[in-house]
């Protein structure tokens, strides 16, 4: 009878294990990101930017519809670059570390919806490339997954994110000289989507019949109600802060 309640004592460590390796995953992942988009710019930069001329995404032709997946690798610029690698990193982090595979997919949806968008809303012959679309989109998922898994802490992150970066919702509407606004609105929605696609289908049940991997003084688990207050109980006691 000893060894169960050991097993359910060790519930909240091994949750705080596996969400540690998750985002040790994620910001390799971030990392080996932000380093590819580097060297393509040096490879663009010593062709002229080359690169991004012949493989910007260019509305209403057919041609550069593959080109939807390798633009946002693309810049124009030393600045262009500059300006998205930090959003970058961080929106793709907070978007990648409850888990790296989810990440992937996210990342191919958001990158098709703000080429489609670009390709089909587009005005004139505008080549697009950039990241741009990208950190918009990893922006609208992290604001909003929290709801759609029911994590409260993941909610408590899109709420911080959502208000302190409130301001790139101006860049997404019409009005701002020089930018795709298309390409951020494109983005956006793709996050927005994925945070539904790519929701936490399994029924939230608390670890040993509802508690929190906590244990009374016998060794038996604390229980607690399902409640939302519960399942906050339950995040923190496997952060091991409780």
């Amino acid at each position: 009878m000893g060894t169960p309640d050991k097993d359910r004592a060790d519930v909240g460590p091994v949750g705080a294990e596996q969400m540690i390796a998750e985002a040790r995953k994620a910001f390799f992942v971030m990392f080996a990101l932000l380093a590819v988009v580097w060297l393509v710019q040096l490879a663009n930069f010593a062709d002229h930017y080359g690169l991004s001329r012949n493989y910007a995404v260019v509305s209403g032709d057919v041609g550069t519809l593959p080109d939807i997946l390798v633009a946002p690798l693309l810049h124009w610029s030393w600045a262009h670059i500059e300006s998205n690698s930090g959003p970058l990193f961080v929106f793709g982090f907070l978007a990648a570390y409850r888990g790296v595979v989810r990440f992937l997919g996210l990342t191919l949806l958001i990158a098709l919806s703000s080429g489609a968008v670009v390709w089909f809303f587009e005005r004139g012959d505008v080549a697009t490339v950039g990241a741009s679309g990208l950190i918009f989109g990893y922006f609208g998922y992290v604001v909003v997954r929290g709801l759609f898994d029911r994590h409260l802490i993941d909610t408590l992150v899109g709420v911080v994110m959502g208000a302190s970066f409130a301001y790139l919702l101006t860049v997404a509407v019409p009005g701002t000289p020089g930018v795709s606004w298309l390409g951020h609105l494109g983005g956006l929605l793709g996050g927005l989507v994925g945070a539904w696609l790519f929701r936490d289908r399994r029924a939230r049940t608390a670890a040993g019949g509802g508690g929190t991997g906590r244990t009374t003084a016998g060794g038996a688990p604390k229980a607690l109600p399902d409640t939302p207050r519960a399942d906050l109980y339950k995040e923190l006691g496997d952060l091991g802060l409780l």
